[in-house]
């Protein structure tokens, strides 16, 4: 896994990752929504490849981006590798890594509701009424800085 600043990125790499996004936040999900939002130019990048296959991915924001906290978004894999540990592999390492580039501290994510017993594994805790995001129901969650490694 490599972590880039945006202006770091190549044009191959921003493609994959926006390709990827799009595959499942709007194909597989069937929704219809904007993913370049505007904030990846203030983003750190984690990128996961196999071979030259882009296999998974999350957006690093440091606080005040998208939430007080820093946080961790558009966290994603690719339906090849679910199932095989890679997601939580990018999860530890996105975590890791918004330490490294930020410091220590709570981290913020926005979560899909089906997925808060996968981040419940890492530290997260739901801190936020259900909520519709683009048809699909969403929980904030936060990882106190106590849980910070």
């Amino acid at each position: 896994m490599i972590t880039k600043a945006f202006g770091e990125l190549t044009p191959q790499e921003l493609y994959d990752l926006l390709q990827l996004r799009s595959a499942v936040f709007v194909v597989e999900q069937n929704c219809v929504f904007l993913d370049p939002d505007g904030l990846d130019a203030q983003c750190h990048h984690l990128l996961f490849y196999q071979g030259s296959t882009l296999e998974a991915y999350a957006r690093l924001l440091p606080a005040g981006v998208s939430y007080p906290e820093r946080s961790i978004g558009r966290i994603i894999t690719s339906a090849a590798v679910r199932g095989t540990g890679v997601g939580q592999q990018l999860v530890q390492k996105a975590i890791d890594e918004t330490h490294r580039l930020f410091g220590p501290g709570a981290i913020k994510i926005g979560a899909q509701l089906y997925a808060r017993k996968f981040y419940e594994r890492f530290g997260f805790v739901q801190s936020s009424d259900v909520y519709d995001e683009d048809g699909i129901d969403h929980i904030k969650m936060i990882r106190p800085a106590e849980e910070a490694r």
